[in-house]
């Protein structure tokens, strides 16, 4: 079965998004799962590189390096990067910017679709 992870919320402040990397974690240790994560929206701040949270508090950095490492495609939103001021260079390695057109795509290729 193929998923589809969409991310809007910010990183911190809420746990959205935290919540849905719990999940994508989840799936990708499931046998015959396929998974790919777009961040949109607030979301994008997700991927960008060098967050620094305290000891114990969960980091969204982190989590998404071990999807990387998993090769699970993230494609981060273009223009809700561009209208937030962060460039490709500050996104974490393995995540690639992204667009409407490649979410279209992985829309039509999910089975499943969840959004948070």
């Amino acid at each position: 079965m193929k998923f589809l992870i969409l991310l809007n919320d910010p990183p911190y402040g809420t746990e959205r998004s935290y919540n849905g990397l719990r999940l994508a974690l989840s799936l990708r240790k499931q046998e015959g799962r396929e998974l790919r994560i777009f961040l949109m929206a607030d979301a994008v701040g997700c991927a960008k590189s060098g967050q620094k949270t305290p000891n114990g508090y969960y980091n969204l950095e982190r989590m998404l390096k071990g999807l990387v490492t998993a090769n699970t495609p993230i494609g981060v939103c273009g223009s809700c990067l561009d209208a937030r001021g962060v460039t490709e260079a500050e996104l974490l390695e393995g995540v690639h910017c992204s667009s409407m057109e490649e979410l279209t795509d992985w829309t039509i290729w999910a089975d499943k679709v969840i959004v948070f």
